[in-house]
């Protein structure tokens, strides 16, 4: 719940099996979990988990338990696109869109405390404030809230100066127990849209000593690691770092009490494992990377329809274990891509790689269906203007779409002074995923001969986070998710000057592409798109903001400096004993499960 996924520091949308080390698998021939009789405990598989900690947690692994756990506002039901209001019961807004006045539901947290106003001053203090935050910008940042407040500049954890909300600033307001008021600066369209992102999870007021005004009930390092105080269906047990998490059922939530007791997750890294361990029966629900992965799927095995959500429903199998699945496929709000960074890679290299990707036998032979080519960064379901503009945008894609264009690839290598005799060298680095290894084997045996040396290299999904806010990174595969069903989200990390990063973590936060070094035409498009994105916030502005996004999807493949691959088809295979509703565009991580019911 995964920039480069969930960006921004970002919503990053974990690839096929990226991510650390190989976990042990426990219990992996006995089917039950550790720690329960496993007959009504729902058992699912995890990638690594960094934090437990709401507004430090920048990755989809920690997201699936901070989901069940913790609550904010608003929320997207089983990950559809519509929001629902969650702790808030009534939201009431100005009419000039700038004051959001929420009414809180009786709720408590699992420690018996009420949930109140305090505490969703406190919550949202912490985000905007702490040493530890990786989301402040989506509370006070020009094209995410804007929420009123003035600004300071702290030492983050990792010791380097960070801009934050001054102590006790930004215009949120207990207006009474139960009522609490938020201002922003300038009106946000998707403004309860964004306060369903986990980050703005409500914790009770004090518990972390890590702003001013409170000495903390307990340190940040048991909070993220440790402890877990929420509102949600489910209170927190236990995290083993590289084995498992498990949560229980909270018998006094405020909704729909669990049906099951617990969830665990095991949490194993690799593909082949992790579909050992599914077929092994010892978990209940998998999906496409954990427990299914690519080099095991059989498209011909699906039978399925459309639903009127756009979502495949149906059954897939028999599997390798004899077993029929209930199968669910929904398109995702995602981007999986490669990129470069501009100071490392000159443009001709980066178009020709363009000219050889084809997109098509990509998703055919490498990706077995899985997914649906992309041409665009923003996803058809989510792009400026529509349905009817993104096919008339594609139809211009300059790098011969689905075709492996060798000939041109080598033209411009050889103008650039590149050839099969003196080549440049590339290294190209992708997630811990065979699929990710064969799309490098693949381009590499392309462009042999073209004027290009290709060199393939895996690295944890962590360590790729490390390396690109390093800027190390020349060559590299990763992906985005939409937080928010509209092109506003995920532009940003395009602007040329946000991609610098001598400056990251802490002063920006955009994609590791270094674009504003590329001193290019295209990057000066898109550092003026960016701006008249910034310079027209107001909702009847749409149509200005369209544009502007458009112009940056122009200059980001005249430069070629991101090549998008494919938008995502998330996946769910499902033992016939799990009744669980089906989830929506965006993404299955964003489902609680306090609904799913277990006849094993």
């Amino acid at each position: 719940m995964s920039n480069e996924t969930r960006l921004s520091r970002r919503t990053f949308l974990q690839a096929a099996g990226s991510g650390a080390a190989v976990a042990t698998i426990a219990g992996c021939l006995t089917g039950k979990p550790e720690g329960g009789d496993g007959e009504n405990e729902l058992n699912l598989i995890n990638s690594t988990i960094t934090t437990l900690d709401p507004i430090q947690a920048t990755d989809t692994a920690s997201g699936h338990v901070i989901q069940q756990v913790y609550e904010p506002l608003t929320h997207y039901p089983n990950g559809e696109t519509e929001t629902e209001e969650l702790l808030a019961e009534d939201v009431e807004i100005s009419d000039d869109l700038l004051t959001y006045r929420f009414t809180l539901k009786d709720a408590q947290f699992h420690n018996g405390d009420p949930v109140t106003a305090d505490d969703v001053v406190y919550s949202f203090r912490r985000l905007a404030e702490s040493r530890y935050t990786e989301r402040a910008n989506f509370l006070l940042d020009d094209i995410f809230l804007s929420v009123e407040h003035e600004t300071t500049t702290i030492e983050s954890e990792d010791g380097e100066e960070r801009e934050v909300a001054a102590p006790d600033t930004i215009a949120v307001e207990a207006v009474d127990e139960k009522t609490v008021e938020m201002t922003l600066s300038k009106p946000h369209p998707n403004a309860l849209e964004l306060l369903a992102y986990d980050a703005f999870a409500i914790i009770p007021e004090g518990l972390v000593g890590d702003i001013e005004g409170y000495d903390g009930e307990i340190d940040h390092d048991e909070f993220s690691s440790e402890t877990m105080v929420g509102s949600g269906p489910f209170e927190f047990d236990e995290w083993v770092p590289d084995s498992k998490a498990r949560v229980t059922r909270y018998e006094d939530y405020h909704g729909s009490v669990a049906n099951i007791e617990a969830v665990q997750w095991d949490i194993i890294e690799k593909d082949e494992p992790a579909h050992t361990h599914a077929m092994g029966g010892n978990v209940d629900i998998f999906g496409p990377s954990k427990g299914m992965p690519t080099a095991k799927y059989q498209q011909s095995k699906i039978d399925a329809e459309e639903d009127d959500l756009g979502r495949l429903v149906g059954t897939y199998g028999p599997a390798e274990n004899g077993e029929t699945f209930e199968y669910v496929g929904v398109p995702q709000l995602s981007t999986y891509y490669v990129a470069f960074n501009a100071t490392a890679v000159p443009r001709p290299v980066r178009r020709a790689v363009a000219y050889v990707t084809d997109h098509e036998e990509l998703i055919s032979d490498v990706f077995k269906g899985r997914g649906k080519e992309a041409f665009t960064f923003t996803p058809p379901d989510a792009f400026p203007g529509g349905q009817d503009r993104y096919e008339s945008f594609i139809e211009d894609y300059p790098y011969k779409p689905n075709e492996t264009d060798r000939d041109t690839a080598k033209e411009i290598l050889r103008e650039a002074g590149y050839t099969e005799d003196d080549p440049y060298e590339l290294t190209l680095t992708t997630y811990e995923s065979d699929v990710f290894q064969n799309f490098g084997r693949d381009t590499r045996d392309k462009l042999s001969g073209t004027g290009i040396e290709l060199q393939l290299e895996q690295a944890p999904f962590s360590t790729l986070i490390d390396r690109g806010e390093k800027g190390t990174l020349e060559f590299f595969s990763l992906a985005w998710t939409w937080s928010w069903p509209a092109a506003d989200y995920g532009m940003f990390g395009f602007e040329p000057e946000n991609t610098d990063t001598s400056r990251m973590p802490e002063e920006t936060n955009g994609y590791y592409i270094d674009w504003h070094a590329a001193d290019s035409d295209a990057a000066t498009k898109a550092q003026q798109a960016w701006e008249r994105v910034e310079n027209n916030p107001d909702p009847d502005a749409q149509d200005i903001r369209n544009e502007a996004y458009i112009e940056m999807e122009e200059a980001v493949r005249e430069d070629a400096i991101m090549i998008p691959l494919y938008h995502d088809l998330e996946e769910r295979f499902i033992y016939d004993y799990v009744d669980i509703e089906k989830f929506g565009a965006m993404g299955a991580y964003q489902q609680r499960f306090n609904n799913v019911t277990l006849d094993k």
